[in-house]
C-alpha cells in the first residue's frame, strides 16, 4: 500500500473519530439537559464512567445507523413518500433506544419521546461535523469525489472506459417564467444564474445564453414535458380532459394517464424519447425513454414492487443523516408556510386563497423532500458519467399557485433553487466527464384572482345556468348567475322553473366541465362525437352566448359544421380560423399575443378536444388572468407570462433558433435538445420502438432501453 493510500486511510479514520467524539459530547450535553435521558446507573457513576457510557452509546448508534437504517428504509418503500420523511424521526429514535439497550448494566436509558429528540440532534450534529471536515479539507474532498467518480465510471463490454464526450444535464425549474427568472437575476436572488449570464458586480464573461420560448395553448407540465421528452404532445388539449370514446377523464399527473400519454407519444413518433441513449429521468411525469428512472410518474403504474415510483427514495433516505436533515427541513417548511399564510391573512392581501388543510405538508414535500431527493439523484448520475439527465424541480410551481408568481414567498424558493444549481455546477467539476448544464422551464405562471372569487360562481355553475340546469343557490344569487338565467329565459322564450320541481335531465345528458388553470373544457358525454356549434345551439340555445358574453371569459373555441374551427367572443364576435382572418381580423384573440390563432387552430385538430374550449379573460396591461381553479398563480391556457418560459443554455452549444425566429412549442424545443445531444459525440441511432399496446404492461419491458442494451432494474 503506497504512502498516499495510507494518508487517505488515516484521514478517513480521523474524520470517523472526530464525528464519534462530537457525537459523544452531544450525548453528554443532552443527558445533562433532558430529565428523561440518563447515562449512568441508579447509584450514580464517576465522570469517567459516564463518558465511557456516552462513547459506547454514540458508537452503537452510529453502527446501527450504518447497518440497520438502509434495511428499515427498504422495508418502508410501500409507505407514502410524504409520510416517510416524518417517520425518519421515529425510526432514528428507535435505533437510539436499541443502542442504549446494548450498553452494559443498563446505564443508558431514555423515554420514547426523548429518544426521538436525542437521535435527531445527534444525527444532525454528526452530519454537520462530517460535512464540515470534508469541506474544510479541500484536497480530501476532491479526492473523495474523484474516487467515487472513478468507482462509478462504467466500462464497455471489453473493459475499456466509456465515452468521454461531454454529457448534458437538463434541469427543469417547473413554472418559472422567463420574466420571473430575469427579475430574480436582477434582484440578486439567483447569483449562479447571474454568473452564467455574465451579469452582476464582478461577473466574468457569460457562459450561457437566455432564450424565451412560447408554449402551446395548453401551457402546463403534462403537455410541455411530454413534447420536450418524447417529441409529441399531440392530443393533449389541457391538464385534464374528458375522452368520449372511453368515458374516462384523463389527468396528466395520474400514473395511469401519464403512462397512456407516454404510450401514445411513442406510438406517434416511433421513437423511445430524448433520453433513450444512456439517459436518466428524475422527478418527471414521463420517462423520456431513459434507462435509469427515479420518481417518474408514468412508470409508477407498472406492475411489480421494484417499479413503484417511491422506490427512488431509497438511495437518498438510506443515509440516516440525509433522512434527519430533510425531515428537519420538512418540519421547518411546514411552520414557515403556516406563518406566511397567517401573515397574509392578517394583512388582508388580495388576491388570496385558502392555504390550510394538507397544503403546508404538500408544500414542504415539493420544496424540501422532492428537491433533496432529485438533486441527490442527479449528482449520482453525474458522478456515474451518464450521457443525458433530465430532472424536474417543482418547488416554485407549487408555491406560486398558492402565494402568487411574485413576492417574498416565491423569492425564498428561487434562492434555494439557485443553490441547487450551484451545487450541481460544483459537482460537474469532479464528474468523470465534462457536463453541459441546461436549465429550462416548461411554462410560466400568470397572476390573478380566481373566477369564483371575482364572480361568486364557478365555470361549472355558469355552464349549468346557461343550459337551464339547476345551480347552487349561492350561484343563483350572484350577478353572473342571474344574467345567465335571464339569457336562458330569453333564448327559450319561456321562464325557467325554479325550486324542487325543476326538470332534471338524465345524468348522462348533463355537461362535464373541467378546469386546467384558466382554461375550461365543456363536454357532453351522451353525444359520441364532438358537437358542432350548430348542434350546441339547437340543444342549448343560450349556452354559447352566455359564455362568450361573460366578462370573465376571453374567448371560446367551437367547431362549425360548415366552416371549421370557430372562435367566439363577446358581442357576437366570430373568427373562422380556417379562413385566414389576418392580424386585423383576430377579434378576441388579438390581446393574447402572436401565435394565439395558430395555437388554438392546432388544438382544434386534436381527436379529444372538448365540445367547447373556454379561455378566461386576460388583461394585457397587468398580465392577469382568471383561474377556473383555486389558484392565484395559474397556467394552462393563453394569456400572460404562463405562455413564456425560458431556455438557459451553454454558449458551447449551438443557437437554439436562427436569428429573428421564435422558439415555439414543446415539440420544436425537443428538436433543439435532441440536436444538442448529438453535438460533440458519435451520432446515435434513435431507438425505434415497436408499436404495441403492451408497452407499459410488462415490468421487464426493454422498450425504453438504449440500443443493444438490456433493460436493467430501475428505481422510480
Amino acid at each position: 500500500m503506497g504512502q498516499g493510500r495510507w494518508r487517505r486511510v488515516g484521514s478517513a479514520l480521523g474524520r470517523v473519530v472526530a464525528v464519534w467524539a462530537v457525537s459523544t459530547l452531544t450525548m453528554l450535553v443532552l443527558a445533562g439537559i433532558l430529565p428523561d435521558f440518563k447515562l449512568q446507573s441508579d447509584n450514580g457513576d464517576s465522570a469517567t464512567r459516564i463518558a465511557i457510557t456516552a462513547a459506547l452509546g454514540a458508537g452503537a448508534f452510529g453502527l446501527l445507523s450504518v447497518l440497520v437504517w438502509p434495511l428499515l428504509v427498504r422495508a418502508l418503500l410501500l409507505v407514502p413518500a410524504l409520510v416517510l420523511g416524518l417517520l425518519a424521526f421515529f425510526l432514528n429514535g428507535s435505533l437510539l433506544l436499541l443502542a442504549l439497550s446494548l450498553i452494559p448494566e443498563g446505564r443508558g436509558e431514555a423515554g420514547a419521546e426523548t429518544a426521538v429528540v436525542v437521535a435527531a440532534v445527534m444525527s444532525a450534529v454528526a452530519s454537520a461535523t462530517g460535512g464540515a471536515l470534508a469541506v474544510r479539507d479541500d484536497d480530501a474532498y476532491r479526492r473523495r469525489l474523484y474516487r467515487l467518480a472513478d468507482r462509478r465510471r462504467r466500462r464497455g463490454p471489453d473493459g475499456t472506459p466509456g465515452p468521454m464526450t461531454p454529457g448534458t444535464v437538463f434541469i427543469q425549474l417547473d413554472g418559472v417564467g422567463h420574466d420571473v427568472l430575469t427579475c430574480a437575476v436582477g434582484k440578486g436572488l439567483m447569483p449562479t444564474v447571474a454568473r452564467w449570464l455574465g451579469e452582476g458586480e464582478g461577473a466574468g464573461p457569460p457562459t450561457h445564453r437566455l432564450t424565451p420560448w412560447r408554449t402551446d395553448w395548453s401551457s402546463q407540465t403534462g403537455a410541455s414535458q411530454l413534447g420536450i421528452l418524447h417529441g409529441s404532445n399531440h392530443d393533449v388539449p389541457a391538464f385534464r380532459w374528458y375522452e368520449k370514446d372511453t368515458g374516462e377523464v384523463m389527468v396528466s399527473n395520474r400514473p395511469a394517464s401519464a403512462a397512456e400519454l407516454q404510450r401514445r407519444a411513442v406510438r406517434r413518433t416511433g421513437d423511445g424519447g430524448l433520453l433513450a441513449v444512456d439517459g436518466a429521468s428524475r422527478g418527471n411525469l414521463f420517462s423520456g425513454g431513459a434507462e435509469q428512472l427515479a420518481l417518474v410518474l408514468s412508470m409508477a403504474a407498472r406492475r411489480g414492487r421494484e417499479n413503484r415510483s417511491r422506490a427512488g427514495y431509497f438511495a437518498y433516505f438510506s443515509d440516516p443523516a440525509n433522512a434527519v436533515r430533510t425531515a428537519l427541513s420538512f418540519v421547518a417548511e411546514v411552520f414557515r408556510e403556516i406563518g406566511e399564510s397567517t401573515r397574509a391573512r392578517f394583512q388582508r392581501r388580495r388576491p388570496r386563497i385558502g392555504r390550510g388543510g394538507l397544503y403546508p405538508f404538500i408544500r414542504a414535500f415539493a420544496t424540501v423532500v422532492e428537491r433533496d431527493v432529485v438533486v441527490a439523484a442527479v449528482i449520482g448520475d453525474m458522478l456515474a458519467g451518464r450521457s443525458a439527465v433530465y430532472a424536474d424541480l417543482v418547488a416554485y410551481d407549487e408555491v406560486a399557485h398558492h402565494s402568487g408568481p411574485t413576492g417574498k414567498d416565491v423569492e425564498k424558493v428561487l434562492r434555494r433553487l439557485d443553490r441547487s444549481l450551484a451545487l450541481l455546477d460544483q459537482v460537474a467539476e469532479h464528474a468523470p466527464r465534462a457536463y453541459r448544464i441546461v436549465v429550462l422551464s416548461d411554462h410560466g405562471q400568470s397572476p390573478g384572482e380566481t373566477f369564483r372569487g371575482r364572480y361568486g360562481l364557478t365555470l361549472g355553475d355558469l355552464v349549468r345556468a346557461g343550459c337551464g340546469l339547476p345551480v347552487p343557490r349561492k350561484a343563483q344569487r350572484t350577478h353572473s348567475g342571474a344574467e345567465a338565467r335571464s339569457a336562458v329565459r330569453a333564448a327559450l322564450r319561456r321562464p325557467v322553473e325554479e325550486g324542487a320541481d325543476e326538470h332534471r335531465p338524465a345524468r348522462r345528458a348533463e355537461p362535464i366541465v373541467l378546469a386546467s388553470g384558466n382554461l375550461g373544457l365543456v363536454s357532453f358525454p351522451d353525444v359520441p362525437h364532438r358537437m358542432t356549434r350548430e348542434e350546441i345551439d339547437r340543444r342549448h340555445p343560450a349556452l354559447l352566448a352566455t359564455l362568450a358574453n361573460h366578462p370573465g371569459v376571453g374567448f371560446l373555441l367551437v367547431r362549425s359544421a360548415e366552416r371549421g374551427p370557430l372562435v367566439l367572443g363577446a358581442r357576437g364576435a366570430e373568427v373562422y380560423l380556417d379562413e385566414d382572418p389576418g392580424p386585423a381580423g383576430l377579434g378576441p384573440l388579438t390581446d393574447f399575443g402572436p401565435g394565439a390563432a395558430d395555437a388554438v387552430r392546432r388544438t382544434d385538430g386534436f381527436p379529444h378536444v372538448a365540445d367547447i374550449m373556454v379561455n378566461s379573460w386576460y388583461d394585457p396591461d397587468e398580465g392577469e388572468v382568471l383561474a377556473f381553479e383555486e389558484q392565484i398563480g395559474s397556467h394552462g391556457g393563453l394569456g400572460g407570462a404562463q405562455g413564456l418560459p425560458f431556455l438557459l443554455s451553454p454558449l458551447v452549444l449551438g443557437d437554439p433558433v436562427a436569428d429573428g425566429t421564435e422558439l415555439v412549442g414543446a415539440e420544436q424545443l425537443h428538436g433543439v435538445l435532441r440536436r444538442w445531444l448529438g453535438e460533440d459525440r458519435v451520432p446515435e441511432t434513435p431507438l425505434t420502438v415497436p408499436v404495441n399496446d403492451s408497452l407499459f404492461d410488462a415490468p421487464d419491458s426493454t422498450a425504453f432501453a438504449a440500443p443493444g442494451r438490456a433493460a436493467q432494474d430501475k428505481t422510480h
